[in-house]
Order: structure tokens, then C-alpha cells, then sequence
């Protein structure tokens, strides 16, 4: 029995390209372009950090990220990247983001968020999507200095709800984010809201997921 649900934040409630579509026109004709390279480059650089033993905090790789993506696209507007950054700590939640935690919520089941972001950053973009009173718990990798998908952090949940791997749903975007929450143990739920073709093995570790809308339904298949 399913006790817990467990979400990702970035990507999965909160939309992290919002930040430049609101930022679009200052960004010019390359803001699709820069949104996509800079969520390409933060994962990189969490990637690179955990497999090399080594840590710094998201707000500071999210930075440099951003920083990359701007140059590689001739932009060096320092009040732009100020923005942006600014933007990035008040994403704006998916649209099925609050209904679906309301959902659970009403029929008694915990919910909480496991993020690779730092508990700052974090604070300031669940109140800003107005989803933080709707969750039991909002549980960072910044305590174990580590990022997902490394096994000791998806343990921050079960040590956090004293539950076994199997009572845990974990749902995110990000397939390499369900690939480690499977391989954890965890009933994972793939948010493929891109339509992209199944990698990481999901197709047979994991539940795919047109929206997060479709969840509550999934969860009492």
C-alpha cells in the first residue's frame, strides 16, 4: 500500500522555463534556446558534482548554468541574468500542480518533495506557487551534500516517513530522476509531459504519465 507520495520540485510542479518565458523578449530571438541549454548545463554540473565526490549548493550551480547558456548565445546583459535568477526562485507552478496535491491530500496521504534544491531556494518558490502548505515535508539533498540520482538521498524518505521503499510513489519529469527512484526501490511515476521516447529502461521500471493530473487515478489502479 502506497503511504506517501514524494515529488520532484524543478520540472515536475514548478515549471522551470517560466522563468524565461517571462523574460522572453528581453532575451531576444535565442530564449527558447538559452531555457532549454540552462536546465541542460544545471543537471551537467549536479551530474559531474555527485559522480566526483564534490558539492556545491543549486542556487550556485543554477547560476553558472545560467551563466553559460547566456554567453554561448552572445548575451552579457548582467541585469538580464539578475532577473532571470530572481525569476528562477518564483517558477510558476504546472497547472495540475495544486489540484493534484489537494487531491491527495483529501484522501489522507502524505505528500512531500525531494529536490536537488537548496532549502532557501526552495522555501521562496513553493510559497511563491502557493504549494507549500500542501506538502508534509520539503527534504533537500543540501543535507547530505550529494545529488540525486545517488541512492542515499531517495533514503532521506524513508528515514523521514519510517516507511519501506515500496509504500513510496516518487514522481518527476526528469526520467533519470524515476530511473533512481526505481532502482531505489520506489514506485516511480514518470511525468513525460514532452511525449519523449522512453529511455532508462522506464518502459519497464516505471509508470509513465501524460501530465500530473493523470496521477491520482494511476495511483488507485
Amino acid at each position: 500500500m502506497i503511504r506517501v507520495a514524494v515529488f520532484d520540485a524543478y520540472g515536475t510542479l514548478l515549471d522551470v522555463h517560466s522563468a524565461i518565458a517571462r523574460n522572453a523578449p528581453r532575451v531576444g530571438p535565442a530564449a527558447e534556446a538559452v531555457s532549454k541549454l540552462w536546465r541542460q548545463k544545471q543537471m551537467e554540473a549536479s551530474w559531474v558534482l555527485s559522480a566526483t565526490g564534490a558539492y556545491e549548493d543549486f542556487s550556485v550551480v543554477t547560476e553558472r548554468a545560467l551563466t553559460f547558456a547566456l554567453l554561448t548565445h552572445g548575451i552579457h546583459d548582467r541585469a538580464v541574468q539578475r532577473d532571470l535568477l530572481e525569476a528562477y526562485r518564483s517558477l510558476d507552478p504546472f497547472t495540475d500542480s495544486v489540484p493534484v496535491l489537494t487531491t491527495l491530500r483529501d484522501r489522507g496521504m502524505a505528500t512531500a518533495i525531494l529536490s536537488n534544491g537548496e532549502p532557501a531556494m526552495l522555501a521562496a518558490g513553493l510559497a511563491s506557487a502557493g504549494i507549500g502548505g500542501l506538502l508534509d515535508d520539503v527534504l533537500s539533498v543540501h543535507t547530505l551534500r550529494r545529488y540525486k540520482p545517488h541512492p542515499t538521498v531517495y533514503a532521506l524518505v524513508t528515514a523521514r516517513f519510517d516507511c519501506q521503499p515500496h509504500e513510496v510513489a516518487f514522481v518527476s519529469s526528469n526520467p533519470w530522476d524515476a530511473y533512481g527512484a526505481a532502482r531505489f526501490g520506489f514506485n516511480a511515476f514518470w511525468v513525460n509531459r514532452g511525449r519523449a521516447p522512453v529511455e532508462y529502461w522506464l518502459d519497464s521500471l516505471a509508470t509513465t504519465l501524460p501530465d500530473l493530473a493523470a496521477l491520482p487515478a494511476a495511483l488507485s489502479a
